[in-house]
């Protein structure tokens, strides 16, 4: 049997940068708007939606937490388009991710923990596992590809690989 044990490091925009972008407050161009009232941080990731014909989607997703340390038994991606998931509380939540290649391998596996402020947006293909809530349960905006087309790739790990993450 192979077995990881992940460890998750905190999630700041260079070292999540392969797999996609950290969206949170202070990030990208400020402007005050609503006659100085507000500020609007600018264009925080790349929505990439379009592809075969995919229109933007907005959804709340609500995750149960999760206990560490947890078994990994797979991980999903989405080919045509990106996926943002924007918490709407300060509860931390993890992160697994690896490079959208069309092989995955115990070793390309990376975690990442939120501050709790953070959202991610995943790149089109970026293998990711879902949600994974921390404490309590948690409430989401989710960014993603709406319309016709497979858009969910789904790879199940064998028995004889295991990936334990402690968090």
């Amino acid at each position: 049997m192979t077995t990881l044990t992940l460890t998750s490091k905190p999630l700041t925009a260079e070292a999540f940068a392969p797999f996609g972008d950290v969206i949170e407050m202070g990030a990208g161009e400020r402007l005050l708007i609503n006659e100085g009232t507000a500020e609007r941080f600018v264009d925080l990731a790349e929505i990439d939606v379009g592809a075969e014909g995919g229109r933007p989607a907005l959804s709340l997703a609500r995750a149960q937490p999760r206990d560490l340390p947890m078994t990994i038994h797979m991980v999903e991606r989405h080919p045509l388009g990106s996926q943002a998931f924007i918490p709407l509380g300060e509860k931390p939540f993890l992160v697994l991710v690896a490079a959208p290649d069309a092989r995955i391998a115990l070793a390309d596996l990376q975690a990442f923990k939120t501050v709790g402020r953070q959202g991610i947006n995943y790149r089109p293909g970026v293998w990711h596992h879902p949600l994974i809530a921390l404490e309590e349960v948690s409430d989401f905006v989710v960014i993603d590809r709406g319309g016709e087309g497979e858009n969910c790739d789904e790879v199940h790990f064998n028995e004889a690989e295991q990936i334990v993450l402690t968090g």
